[in-house]
């Protein structure tokens, strides 16, 4: 029989007991406790205890560099937020890694349980260097609104081949495929076969839109666009959380995906990403697979409703879990790029239903949220 979650069974779950301020608009504005609109982009949720904290790039007004670092705000409900602080702050030092100016995007923030500090994982691009260095960055802490220590930064698992590679190419092949034209089928079937895999053995992989997974098992994964955002890799972490063990997998490889966001639902991993259009948006791709390490399988658009092969105008950065263990209902958190005026970037939360078993994103223009 079809099982179908609609969306409007999934909002009466949610909106039972919920004051009217608890009310989710996406794309609206969206005020602090201060009445300011909230700076939390490319952003995602840690919950401890009752408490929420969302962390996001603070933008400025002219700038999608990092000219403030990671901002930190907290909830109970998870519509009226207050800001807490500058999480991890930009450095004032020439030549840091995370001098002001340069890129941070993306920060997500999980919680060791065995060592009991916060760690923050985030893309990091050197300052005027553009997107050359495509390096992840790591800080930590004791507190989960911080302040963050920051740790060092890197690219991915230099000197190591991924855990599902079919071997190098042949210097020959890779040679020619060096010098190969971009973009033709021959040139794509190289890059599924590892040409960038190979010219970035040595110096490591590239790093850029992230995200990082705890699975139930307290084991934690670092997932990323990688190869020039052709293919996403999933790396898995220390104990600690603080680096790469040096296992890593590719997923889709040569699909030209970014903004992976990631979620299981009985027993199945799902993947949500976008295509690769810059600060535009496109349609949103879907994923699932048995084991995280894949093999993954693409699926339909998750998205319904205005705008769904746009993704609703936004981009993905993050599914949030709420309910509980035993009834888990998932939010998909999208941000509406503004690049002319980058802290005017909205945000776009809604509830994520099933239907055939397959994840479904139905547009709302407002609706209320319970945790």
């Amino acid at each position: 029989m079809r099982t179908i979650l609609t969306l409007a069974t999934l909002l009466t779950c949610l909106s039972g007991n919920i004051k009217a301020g608890n009310n989710i608009r996406p794309g609206a504005l969206w005020p602090d406790n201060r009445g300011i609109h909230i700076n939390a982009h490319g952003g995602g949720i840690l919950k401890r205890g009752k408490t929420f904290y969302w962390f996001g790039e603070h933008k400025a007004d002219t700038t999608s560099a990092a000219m403030v670092g990671v901002t930190c705000y907290s909830s109970t409900d998870l519509a009226n937020w207050t800001y807490r602080s500058v999480a991890l702050s930009v450095s004032n030092e020439k030549d840091n890694d995370i001098e002001r100016g340069c890129i941070i995007e993306r920060p997500k923030v999980v919680y060791n349980a065995k060592t009991r500090r916060y760690v923050m994982w985030f893309h990091l691009e050197l300052k005027g260097r553009g997107y050359a260095a495509a390096r992840y960055g790591v800080a930590v802490a004791n507190k989960p609104e911080g302040p963050y220590q920051y740790l060092y930064s890197s690219r991915s698992c230099p000197g190591i081949w991924p855990q599902d590679w079919a071997g190098s190419l042949d210097s020959t092949t890779y040679n020619a495929g060096r010098q190969i034209k971009w973009w033709t089928p021959e040139w794509r079937e190289l890059i599924r076969k590892g040409l960038f895999v190979q010219r970035d053995y040595a110096q490591g992989q590239m790093a850029r839109d992230q995200t990082v997974y705890v699975d139930d098992d307290g084991k934690a994964y670092h997932i990323f666009s990688s190869e020039d955002n052709l293919t996403l890799h999933i790396a898995e972490l220390t104990d600690d959380y603080l680096h790469h063990t040096g296992r890593y997998w590719r997923m889709a490889p040569s699909g030209q995906n970014e903004a992976p966001t990631l979620f299981k639902y009985k027993g199945v991993y799902w993947m949500i990403t976008s295509g690769c259009t810059g600060w535009a948006p496109n349609k949103a791709r879907m994923f699932f697979a048995k084991r995280i390490q894949g093999p993954w399988t693409q699926v339909d658009n998750p998205c319904r409703g205005p705008k769904s092969d746009l993704t609703f105008g936004g981009q993905g950065t993050y599914i949030l879990q709420i309910g509980t263990p035993k009834d888990p209902h998932f939010v998909f958190m999208a941000d509406i790029w503004r690049p002319k005026q980058p802290s005017d970037a909205r945000y776009i939360w809604l509830p994520i239903t099933f239907e055939d078993g397959k994840p479904v994103i139905q547009w709302t223009d407002q609706w209320s949220i319970k945790p």
